[in-house]
């Protein structure tokens, strides 16, 4: 595939060879509540293909101010729960612990649809490079409608200040 094609019908049609849990996509990545913004990740191909899933809920912390009466999560979260679900499926493969996953640069994003409590996030991504410098394509989905694309870029950064 492309950049631009991780369609969601093309991934829901392949086998899930394992499942990530969160518990398991903590081990990968320094993300922890209330900031891990994924909830599981199935791997579709190796180094190649995967989806995430967000079950986004009512009582997540920014929808007090985005939006009173009209709750929507902000786009930009959308596109760290892409970026989340990608490290935590892979980042112990490419990182062995020795760097956590920085974004580089968002290429090309773009907003087509709400997310609001209750709707779950399906989001296909397909690895471009992998590497000390990786880039994927992501898109994410609700109910089947893409609402989130993008082209994301990151360096492996140093793990800790000590």
């Amino acid at each position: 595939m492309s950049a631009k094609s991780a369609n969601l019908k093309d991934f829901l049609t392949l086998p899930v060879l394992e499942t990530f849990d969160r518990e398991k996509i903590k081990a990968n990545i320094p993300h922890r509540e209330p900031f891990l913004l994924v909830d599981e990740v199935r791997v579709l191909e190796p180094g190649k293909k995967y989806l995430g899933i967000r079950r986004v809920r009512a009582d997540e912390y920014y929808f007090k101010g985005h939006f009173p009466g009209k709750p929507v999560m902000p786009g930009v979260l959308v596109v760290e729960s892409m970026s989340q679900a990608f490290g935590g499926a892979i980042m112990s493969d490419i990182s062995k612990g020795k760097g956590i996953p920085l974004f580089l640069s968002i290429d090309e994003a773009k907003f087509r649809g709400m997310v609001q409590p209750g709707d779950t996030l399906e989001m296909p991504i397909e690895v471009l490079r992998l590497g000390k410098i990786s880039k994927i394509y992501a898109e994410a989905y609700v109910n089947g409608k893409l609402c989130t694309q993008a082209t994301l870029n990151f360096i492996l950064g140093e793990s800790s200040h000590d």
